[in-house]
């Protein structure tokens, strides 16, 4: 393509399904939560487990606060993460939103500590949280000569 042309672009709305194998396929997102009555967005890293998504963090931390003051409801948040081409702006984002509980079963908490560390781990990493997906979009940003970047 010469300087100066424009690529044809071409959006796809992805279903469920495919949305949440994106997501597994990366292992860094950004969860959004509310801090004193104001968005707080944080990196962190993630697996899918069960269909869920599941993030390591510590005592004190602020969505673990949050999670435990939510008690077994849970919070509402919303999750992104995303694989896009810095340079061509091609790739997919998924934005899953549902309730973030604390994991307070002994046996499970043992069995999600062997999954990913967070991305910068400043304490001990002993808690866990669970997000169980209630709405998940994702949107595909392809070429239309089939030119795409889907890989985490």
């Amino acid at each position: 393509m010469a300087a100066g042309e424009m690529r044809a672009l071409q959006r796809i709305d992805l279903d469920q399904a495919e949305a949440l194998r994106l997501l597994g396929s990366v292992s860094l997102g950004r969860i959004v939560f509310t801090r004193q009555a104001l968005p707080a967005v944080r990196p962190v890293n993630h697996v899918l487990d069960h269909g869920d998504i599941v993030i390591r963090t510590h005592d004190g931390a602020a969505l673990t606060s949050h999670a435990q003051e939510a008690g077994s409801t849970g919070v509402v948040v919303a999750y992104e993460a995303d694989a896009i081409d810095p340079d061509t702006h091609l790739g997919w984002s998924v934005v899953v939103t549902g309730y973030a509980q604390l994991v307070t079963d002994p046996v499970e908490l043992e069995r999600l500590r062997g999954l990913p560390q967070p991305w910068a781990p400043t304490e001990p990493v002993d808690q866990a949280v669970r997000i169980r997906p209630e709405l998940v979009t994702g949107l595909l940003l392809t070429a239309t000569d089939g030119a795409v970047n889907t890989t985490g």
